[in-house]
């Protein structure tokens, strides 16, 4: 039988990997450090600090995973670009898939970013696009793919690295962009943004995590791209937003200054994932927002009500 560990489980993509390795037909144990975050039937949970060698090695024993889904990581919005947490985080991956192979592990799926190609190129194709992160959590990915496919290659694991673009949807950080101006929309709030010329490459959060089980079932190996492929200026997607919520007169424009080094256009080549894995998404902008929006308005009633206790 296929058995998946994956870690970050309780994470903003890894919750919505769950029921989908369900279906196709995994046992899955999922791994945060957090308690479960979803009551998911069948799911096997771990609750374990992954920066613990020690705890990584009693895991995958008592687990032996066929497959490795890696998505935990330091992400908090405004902190991990620059963050020390980084560099332990390397050390830990490089844990996790030692164990993983000793252990007869078949197939691993990391997750990378979009911040470990070269900025100034703004179209991203893994086999043409230079990498050259301008970040130490890009530098660190990057330095991670480069160890995972060299190791891949001495001991022939199946190993697939998805660089994630940029994603939006239900359980998001609040101060993400997509699910700022939403929750500022819903509480009758002026949604204060950048001049919002920057073109980007958004998938819903449920697509990413169908990318990325289509990824781990199918034979691709090395850099993958998961996004959209489809470029839309952040204002076209405020104004998309603020429309379905009827509150276009809250949008502020030009209020928050954008960072120097910030690239105009970053979209993806979405070739491999298109026709190698042979993956398409299911949710447009349209229907991906209704669903975050529906999300982010149950979960503001449900805190105003507990609040109000």
């Amino acid at each position: 039988m296929k058995k998946v560990l994956i870690t970050g489980a309780a994470g903003f993509i890894g919750r919505h990997c769950l029921p989908i390795l369900l279906t196709k037909g995994y046992e899955v144990h999922a791994a945060d450090s957090r308690e479960s975050a979803e009551n998911v039937p069948d799911v096997c949970w771990h609750q374990v600090d992954l920066l613990n060698s020690l705890e990584i090695r009693r895991l995958m024993g008592e687990v032996r995973p066929t497959h490795l889904l890696h998505f935990a990581w330091f992400t908090t919005p405004g902190e991990y670009w620059t963050a020390r947490e980084n560099l332990y985080w390397v050390r830990a991956s490089l844990d996790l898939l030692q164990a993983f192979e000793e252990l007869g592990g078949k197939r691993v799926v990391m997750a990378g970013t979009c911040f470990e190609y070269d900025w100034q190129y703004g179209y991203c194709s893994e086999e043409i696009t230079p990498l050259a992160p301008a970040t130490l959590y890009g530098t660190c990915k990057h330095s991670l793919q480069i160890m995972l496919e060299a190791s891949a290659k001495q001991t022939g694991l199946s190993a697939a690295w998805g660089r994630i673009f940029f994603l939006y949807g239900p359980h998001e950080h609040p101060d993400r962009l997509v699910s700022s101006v939403t929750c500022s929309l819903l509480k009758g709030e002026p949604a204060r943004c950048s001049h919002g010329n920057q073109i980007r490459d958004f998938l819903y959060v449920e697509d990413v995590a169908d990318a990325f089980t289509a990824l781990l079932e199918s034979n691709v190996t090395g850099p993958v791209n998961v996004a959209s492929g489809c470029p839309m200026a952040l204002r076209d997607i405020i104004y998309k937003i603020a429309e379905k919520i009827d509150r276009k007169d809250l949008i502020q424009l030009g209020v928050l200054p954008v960072p120097v080094h910030e690239p105009h256009l970053l979209v993806a080549d979405v070739s491999r994932l298109t026709n190698e894995v042979g993956w398409l998404p299911k949710y447009n902008l349209d229907r991906g927002f209704e669903q975050t929006i529906a999300w982010w308005r149950s979960y503001l009633i449900e805190k105003e009500y507990e609040s109000a206790k």
